[in-house]
């Protein structure tokens, strides 16, 4: 197979005319193409006003050693790469009978769930341990708070099947590097699992809520068709660990569960467990994370400041924005997991407490687009007890706990949150009542001052870059500092504060057999970078495991 990158075609192209363009690109008559599949197609909207499709295209050809030299030097025309996923190899026929014991995965959000997968089609059945619901019942207790204002602590927006992903945007890309193309073995096991198969080929994919909940009960339903078990409402609250190895894990019913290979996919809001971690003298320590509202925007003014006339075409859909900003004060402010057509939600797991978060549906169009607008902080920011030593892992915690509580008492209880008039925000002024953008957080927003001196929603220097940075945002998406635009406050779970360091052997620095994964541990940041991480720490036990001989990770 021959891969042609860069390959542009007009917006309105129709069907008929890929297979012309491929045929000239590579200078052949019609018959020497013997097929072709898309593998990318993304857009450029550099020029509004001719925005042009870009595709990635697999062929197969006649002579294809020929195509190669006349192209000598192309760097847009190589031969495919082989994206096929290889296991690194499989149990023993007779492992479950063999007395060995079973892997345990601790956690059963995107990280959980494809390790999960992953040692289950290696025939190890791993035993899955998740605190939180299965994606059914969690729905209707997330769905509770929001319309009800009624908080299920271990059941939420942060813990359940399907972990925060699943109520997000759905984005199945990332900026990781990855020369195993791991990211497509995830995009294959999520077509499998009832997908829409374009998430293979445009170069944004997204699913949104609704398809995720589908998918995740099939993906599980196939993790135990191959032996493995999925445990609900099974909290683990405290590990054996003997000679510097993880032993067992007992869990919240009182149950000991024997274990010498743990995988732990905890998400970045488990902090009970976290602190219990760490108390056991897990190694882990405090990492830089960010702080800010979320902004909601009309879909209709970032698709016209997008693509301007072609805005609202189907291949387009809604557009979404990527901003950073230096601030004067050293502070970077960024756009974080934006939404396009979603909704801003309730994603406290702690009662009496505020989180704001975004998702969006797989059709995007809900009326508002939303992102976070966040401030980078460093462990130093966030230190509780003076000094120069180490700052404390649990330290980021507490941060976080204490402008959450603050948001909660802003937004007047009730789990409603605290919102402001972007045009009142940058003036410095108290917002009373809704503009011509419509908030859609549940339970509702109270409008108040962001900025207030006495009681700020968070740290004065956060709120100096974000009022800042939003006029310098309206230079690259005119009408961002739109004065109707809506703050929602608070985003304080854009990543975990802590790492619980692990080696090259993936393994925790101290604890042999225990391995650190996902966003919780500090290693992923979204669905797709977390399944990809899930995939290569279940290798890693394998290879420990079984004795097997390491993926070669170059």
């Amino acid at each position: 197979m021959l891969r042609i990158t860069e390959l542009p075609l007009p917006l309105t192209h129709t069907a008929e005319a890929l297979r012309p363009a491929v045929l000239s690109r590579l200078g052949l008559a019609d018959g020497a193409l013997k097929g072709f599949t898309v593998f990318r197609r993304a857009y450029d909207a550099r020029r509004k006003s001719a925005v042009v499709l870009v595709y990635t295209v697999d062929c197969e050809v006649d002579d294809e050693a020929g195509v190669l030299a006349r192209h000598a030097g192309d760097q847009h025309i190589r031969p495919a790469p082989d994206t096929r996923y290889r296991f690194v190899g499989h149990a023993p026929a007779d492992f479950r009978a063999s007395g060995r014991l079973r892997p345990v995965v601790v956690g059963f959000g995107p990280c959980g769930l494809f390790a999960a997968l992953v040692l289950a089609q290696m025939g190890l059945a791993p035993i899955v341990l998740e605190r939180g619901k299965d994606v059914r019942q969690r729905t209707k207790d997330t769905w509770g708070l929001w319309r009800q204002g009624v908080l299920n602590p271990e059941s939420n927006v942060q813990f359940g099947e399907g972990g925060a992903g699943t109520f997000s945007d759905g984005k199945l890309w990332s900026q990781i590097s990855d020369p195993r193309h791991l990211t497509r073995k995830v995009l294959t096991e999520f077509v499998k699992a009832g997908a829409p198969e374009e998430i293979l080929f445009v170069s944004k994919p997204h699913i949104g809520t609704f398809r995720l909940v589908s998918m995740i009960e099939k993906m599980r339903a196939d993790i135990t068709a191959l032996g493995g078990e999925i445990r609900f409402e099974q909290q683990v609250v405290d590990v054996c660990i003997e000679a510097g190895a993880i032993r067992g894990l007992t869990l919240k019913s009182g149950e000991q569960l024997d274990a010498d290979h743990v995988v732990l996919a905890l998400g970045h809001s488990a902090r009970d467990t976290f602190t219990m971690l760490h108390e056991r003298g897990v190694f882990m320590e405090a990492k830089p994370f960010s702080v800010g509202f979320r902004i909601e925007h009309p879909q209709s003014l970032i698709d016209r400041a997008r693509f301007g006339p072609s805005a609202g075409h189907p291949i387009l859909g809604a557009a979404d924005y990527k901003l950073v900003h230096h601030a004067s004060n050293g502070r970077g402010v960024y756009s974080f997991c934006m939404c396009p057509g979603g909704t801003v939600v309730a994603a406290t797991s702690e009662v009496d407490r505020v989180v704001t978060n975004g998702m969006s549906q797989y059709s995007r169009n809900e009326r508002n687009a939303n992102a976070g607008i966040v401030v980078g902080i460093s462990p130093q920011d966030y230190r509780q007890t003076p000094g120069d030593g180490p700052v404390s892992p649990l330290d980021g915690m507490a941060f976080q706990r204490f402008w959450e509580s603050r948001a909660y008492e802003l937004g007047g209880g009730g789990y409603q949150a605290p919102g402001a008039l972007v045009g009142d925000f940058i003036k410095g002024q108290p917002s009373s009542a809704v503009g011509a953008v419509m908030p859609s957080y549940k339970p509702g927003v109270h409008f108040t001052a962001l900025a207030d001196a006495q009681r700020p929603s968070l740290p004065p220097y956060v709120l100096a870059a974000i009022r800042e940075a939003l006029p310098a945002f309206d230079k690259q998406i005119p009408g961002f500092s739109l004065p109707d635009a809506v703050l929602t406050g608070v985003e304080t779970r854009t990543s975990s504060p802590l790492r619980i360091t692990r080696g090259k052997d993936w393994q925790s620095l101290n604890v042999k057999g225990l391995y650190p994964a996902g966003e919780g541990a500090g290693y992923a940041g979204g669905i797709m970078s977390a399944g990809v991480d899930g995939i290569e720490v279940a290798e890693a036990l394998a290879t420990s495991l079984l004795q097997l001989q390491p993926p070669n990770r170059a």
